[in-house]
């Protein structure tokens, strides 16, 4: 799968989540855009903009924020 080369999947908040066997339906759904995973993204920051994902959720102004740690 290429979606998940190099990424680790360490937990999740559902303990009925199983991400060997469910993972691939999440991807073929988001692959087929029956899921949108953009709009459930509040705000997207780089690693050193760490802190500001820490100030929006602190904020109340984004719960969901993807932090991009580029090589």
């Amino acid at each position: 799968m290429n979606v998940l080369s190099e990424k680790t999947l360490t937990g999740t908040f559902f303990d009925n989540y199983k991400p060997r066997s469910d993972l691939p339906a999440v991807v073929e759904k988001y692959m087929t855009k029956e899921l949108e995973l953009e709009k459930f993204i509040a705000h997207e920051v780089s690693f050193p903009e760490i802190n500001k994902a820490f100030e929006y959720m602190l904020k109340g102004d984004g719960l969901r924020c993807i932090i991009c740690m580029n090589a």
